[in-house]
């Protein structure tokens, strides 16, 4: 196993993307090629996936999938993911970070993270396709006298098409009502507060309601209460830390919000099924 880091690995954009948008286009037989993408790590900006041909394994957040093209995989900065294997892959990428980002669709993204893998069809996959074409060709017009906001406005144009498949999906699975708008206003408060806010009435409170009523609309919605939810957070992001750097376990409840470093190690040990440095052993391998 690779040596650890004092924290998770962050992929950060070349000097060849020094305008935070990136757009390329990757065609491989099979991972021995492509070894970078076999170590754990973030990225600073968002990335989108576009699995033109072949399969592709990948693990996010401990979670494996094993996706088939034509497929498109959303990756929020927060998320670690690292690639299993893949056979016979063309994929295209997008990279763009917040500066870039329309306002709207930054917001819209941290609603729908985390967003699994998502098969499209044929006919979606068509557009997505000419769209990609079209922010290549724009990419290489360095010369033109409004490439910054051509490229941007393309790749934000591709991006918005991405995130439209994902909410479709999302809507067909998710009955639409106040505890399911509720839910979501949560989910993104809590994504920003973790680390600071630990019980429900602090989520409430930001949210101008009762706990009651939040509790409500989140095990309406989730089948889980909020304190389930927090808990899970927390411990997905010690998790990270866990496996990807070599912080103590003290370090990583002092950065997560806990000076009671015994309160914590149980906290973990209860959700995760087992005692954090346990975790951290088990996947050293």
């Amino acid at each position: 196993m690779s040596k650890k880091t004092t924290s998770i690995p962050v992929n950060h954009f070349s000097n060849e993307y020094n305008l935070g948008i990136a757009i390329e286009n990757i065609s491989v037989e099979d991972l021995h090629t492509f070894k970078e993408a076999k170590q754990a790590h973030r990225h600073d900006y968002h990335s989108f996936f576009f699995l033109e041909t072949g399969t592709v394994s990948i693990e996010i957040d401990f979670q494996k999938y094993n996706i088939k093209a034509p497929s498109v995989i959303y990756m929020h900065p927060n998320q670690v993911h690292r690639t299993i294997a893949f056979k016979n892959v063309t994929v295209s990428t997008c990279a763009i970070n917040n500066e870039n980002l329309n306002p709207e669709y930054l917001k819209l993204m941290e609603s729908i993270t985390p967003a699994k893998p998502l098969v499209l069809k044929k006919e979606s996959f068509s557009i997505i396709s000419e769209a990609v074409s079209l922010c290549k060709k724009i990419s290489e017009r360095k010369h033109d006298k409004l490439y910054h906001s051509l490229l941007k406005d393309s790749c934000n144009a591709l991006v918005a098409l991405a995130i439209s498949q994902f909410i479709e999906q999302s809507k067909s699975t998710d009955k639409i009502s106040r505890f399911g708008t509720v839910t979501k206003a949560f989910n993104e408060i809590l994504e920003l507060n973790y680390a600071m806010a630990k019980r429900p009435a602090e989520y409430a409170k930001k949210l101008n309601i009762s706990t009651p009523y939040l509790n409500e609309c989140v095990k309406n919605t989730t089948g889980n209460s909020v304190s389930y939810h927090i808990q899970q957070r927390i411990i997905l992001e010690a998790k990270r830390l866990l496996y990807h750097s070599n912080k103590s376990v003290k370090e990583i409840a002092i950065e997560l919000g806990y000076d009671d470093y015994h309160y914590f190690s149980r906290l973990f040990t209860r959700v995760a099924g087992m005692p954090p440095l346990t975790f951290r052993n088990k996947n050293l391998d």
